[in-house]
């Protein structure tokens, strides 16, 4: 389906929020609630309310016309009166957005313009319809209806951006016609460099108009089409706060309903991120959410081998322990109890047939490498090295990745030996493991300031050097016996001239 023909069906697939969003205590998005006492923006938007504007002074200063001044007078003096102010937008709906695009087009007094933004983002909230009549105003006129607000988001003062990017966002989801694509991957570029700003004030704001978009199906595609979700993962890595965790999660639960997009999921390494948050989190919200985005992943794939890997690594993340946790307590929420005993039951499904290179692929997969058993294990090695080579060596792959990318210590130090364990049971693991660039990152980390990582790398790079000497050395001797009738001195001297070579 074309993006103009899903334009025509977006008011009817997504006009019922509750068609595709559970009914439970999952936060409604468009309720203040929590984030009017939290948010920067809504603390700052209390103040500006508590303003009064001179519009005399404008209109004696011809700044403003004599039907803008009437208009915006009267709809101040009903700001008590709802269904009064009501009646006054409906009877002259072409002026109401005339006044308004006019007081922001003329007017470029900071205080002023956070004014007039405020007021409609407030007329917006109070009724989604209104987003039509400017819609409808920009139609006839031929004019964009997204100029004026795109050019606030340019502004230096940070209220008035994130207040025009609020407004953006409603009327881009509250329409009866999608955005449109060059606007909304505009906008979305937007929203993503904005969570990407170290210490944003407003990223509180940014992540709630993102909620909003993702809602709607036809906007996640273009988020994914623009790496959004890697800037979701980055964020969720960092330290933030637990309203922040929320709103982000909230963002990949959006994104999950798409069965595609999961698919797609997997390259962000998302289960070990939002385990982290689930295990760390005490707010009832924060684990809500992580565990209704792990139940998409573990039902919308129609990959039975994805969804096994999911499960695998949400068990080597701790995420079943934390479960059974969670599942022994009261809540009021009768999904999030049924999330959490999907969960337990998927998981506990999961580790009944887990064979040892399964728990290893599954740590690997993770990048949350530690010192269990298989490491360790002979017989792990010399029945499972090969298996590093299969999609066209995947796991040595992501081994190497770890090696390069890491800056956990202990990380570092099991991927080094499981380079050398490889090399050393897989007789031609040195080609493989030079070609990959695996030998050179090892040696780079002798000169590490952590004495076990030289440890480590000192210990691989030996193996690597050595080059499996157990495995040729006995085929060589073999061979040579086999010829000579068992004279051993040849057979030894071939077989210290393998080794150095």
């Amino acid at each position: 389906m074309s993006y103009s023909q899903l334009s025509q069906d977006v008011t009817e697939r997504y006009s019922n929020v509750s068609n595709f969003f559970r009914s439970g205590h999952i936060e409604d998005i468009d309720k203040i609630g929590m984030y009017a006492a939290t948010s920067q923006l809504q603390q700052r938007a209390n103040e500006v309310r508590a303003n009064r504007v001179n519009w005399q002074s404008y209109l004696q200063g011809q700044m403003i016309d004599q039907a803008d001044y009437d208009f915006i007078v009267k709809l101040e003096s009903r700001a008590s009166q709802p269904e009064q102010r009501k009646a006054l937008i409906d009877e002259n709906s072409s002026q109401f957005v005339r006044t308004i695009l006019a007081l922001l087009a003329r007017i470029s007094k900071e205080q002023t313009v956070q004014y007039i933004l405020t007021l409609l983002d407030d007329l917006l909230q109070e009724e989604k319809q209104r987003v039509e009549l400017f819609k409808a105003y920009s139609q006839r006129r031929r004019e964009s209806v997204w100029a004026p607000f795109f050019g606030m988001l340019h502004r230096q003062d940070g209220f008035i951006v994130n207040q025009a990017s609020r407004i953006i966002a409603k009327i881009a989801c509250w329409g009866n016609q999608l955005m449109e694509h060059t606007e909304l991957l505009h906008y979305l570029s937007w929203l993503r460099e904005q969570l990407r700003l170290p210490s944003n004030e407003y990223i509180q704001t940014v992540a709630r108009c993102l909620q909003m978009m993702l809602r709607v199906g036809p906007y996640r595609q273009a988020f994914c089409d623009i790496d959004g979700i890697a800037t979701l993962a980055s964020v969720l890595s960092t330290k933030v706060n637990y309203q922040i965790q929320y709103q982000l999660v909230f963002c990949l639960w959006c994104l999950s309903f798409d069965a595609d997009i999961v698919m797609r999921m997997k390259k962000y390494n998302l289960i070990p991120i939002c385990a982290d948050v689930l295990c760390e989190s005490e707010k009832e919200k924060v684990n809500r959410i992580v565990c209704a985005f792990f139940r998409h992943l573990l039902e919308k794939p129609t990959d039975s081998m994805m969804v096994r890997e999911s499960a695998l690594s949400m068990v080597h993340c701790k995420v079943l322990k934390q479960v059974e946790l969670l599942v022994q307590k009261k809540y009021d929420d009768p999904e999030h109890e049924d999330d959490l005993q999907f969960l337990f039951e998927r998981l506990s499904t999961s580790i009944q047939d887990l064979s040892s290179f399964d728990e290893y692929a599954s740590e690997l997969k993770a990048g949350r490498l530690e010192w269990s058993p298989v490491h360790k294990s002979e017989r792990f090695w010399h029945e499972n090295a090969t298996k590093l080579n299969e999609r066209n060596y995947e796991l040595l792959k992501i081994l190497v990745r770890l090696l390069e990318t890491s800056k956990d210590s202990l990380v570092l130090c099991v991927a080094a030996h499981d380079v050398g364990e490889y090399v050393r049971h897989y007789p031609r693991g040195k080609t493989v493991i030079e070609q990959l660039g695996a030998k050179e990152l090892v040696m780079r980390m002798l000169t590490s300031d952590d004495p076990n990582v030289r440890y480590n790398a000192l210990i691989a790079v030996q193996k690597i050097m050595v080059h499996n000497w157990e495995y040729l050395g006995k085929q060589i001797e073999d061979k040579a016996k086999a010829e000579t009738g068992g004279g051993g001195k040849s057979g030894g001297s071939q077989s210290q001239q393998a080794v150095k070579s």
